[in-house]
């Protein structure tokens, strides 16, 4: 008799095995399948998006843990494809036009952050993070200034959650009133760049708008982002810790020497189509890889009160961003 319970203990733990083999391969030819559709080059960034959160949400993603490495590299790479298709001169004066409404939408955006905090009582370091996120670049400002307050797991995958669900929104959303109120190629990449957290959504959404909004929101959001620095030196004060060092995006470096190679030298200008394209389809990529991190408990783990206060947030931004430029710029 214990021969036979042995036995049938081994079966149902040789088929228990294999069905969860079975479903890891289904998992992993879907998620395949689905990123080929995105490499070929039809499928839209929003559409990408949509892919990858239907994918976390139906089959899974079966290499979830590599997920956050795989974002970063690829949206590095892609931002530097995309200084190939940039003049210098015009990026200059973007980001000039730019720079008084990215201070001023900056500031006063940690500053209503710390507010709507306390307000609702959100977990301090949870609530700094989404600040600084809305504020400047999404992920990127998390990444650095989580050291520099030593947030835990939970605090920064929260405030990570907020970003990245507002971003997916805003992909959808900024087109459509971009279009609404008939604004100029100038305008929607201005307000992009300003009112949109992470810089993978801010490339998709301009992309989608036309060619000059993608050159100027790409200047004006990577300029943003050096504002990283100076928030992280203020943090480093304001939580009282010296030690932390500072993440610079360095790959805004490679960006701006892949502007001034397609501004001066003209071997390069006959390539830079051919990049520009491929650092496009990266982008897109990059979306689907942010969608498919979006499951069902991200976001049920993200909480009421943080996504209060970055839905306020990030109507604030928005709106100021964009009153300023219709009626000020």
């Amino acid at each position: 008799m214990k021969n036979l319970l042995k036995k049938d203990r081994n079966i149902f733990a040789e088929n228990g095995i294999f069905n969860l083999e079975k479903h890891s391969k289904t998992q992993q030819f879907i998620f395949v399948c689905l990123l080929l559709i995105c490499l070929s080059g039809f499928i839209t960034p929003p559409i990408a998006l949509l892919l990858g959160i239907l994918v976390a949400n139906i089959s899974g993603h079966p290499w979830l843990h590599l997920n956050h490495k795989i974002i970063r590299v690829l949206l590095q790479v892609s931002v530097v494809g995309l200084g190939f298709g940039m003049n210098v001169h015009n990026a200059l004066l973007s980001g000039k036009e730019g720079f008084v409404l990215t201070v001023a939408t900056l500031f006063s955006t940690i500053v209503l952050g710390i507010i709507l905090g306390k307000w609702l009582k959100t977990d301090v370091k949870t609530s700094h993070l989404i600040s600084c996120g809305t504020a400047i670049c999404g992920g990127s400002a998390i990444a650095a200034i989580t050291p520099v307050i030593k947030s835990d797991e939970k605090q920064t995958s929260v405030a990570l959650g907020v970003i990245f669900i507002l971003n997916s929104i805003a992909l959808f959303v900024f087109p459509m009133v971009g279009h609404w109120l008939q604004l100029s190629q100038e305008d929607f990449g201005l307000w992009c760049a300003l009112a949109i957290h992470d810089t993978s959504s801010v490339v998709g959404a301009a992309n989608k708008y036309g060619a000059e909004a993608l050159q100027i929101a790409t200047t004006v959001k990577l300029a943003r982002a050096l504002w990283i620095i100076p928030i992280v030196l203020l943090t480093s004060v304001l939580f009282k810790n010296k030690a932390s060092k500072i993440k610079i995006p360095y790959f805004i470096g490679l960006f701006i020497l892949a502007m001034i190679l397609n501004t001066v030298v003209p071997q390069i200008s006959i390539l830079s189509p051919y990049i520009v394209a491929v650092a496009k389809i990266g982008l897109t990529v990059t979306l689907f890889f942010i969608g498919s991190g979006l499951s069902s408990s991200v976001l049920l783990a993200v909480g009421i009160k943080p996504l209060i206060q970055g839905i306020l947030l990030w109507t604030f931004i928005a709106s100021l961003s964009l009153l300023a430029i219709l009626y000020w710029s």
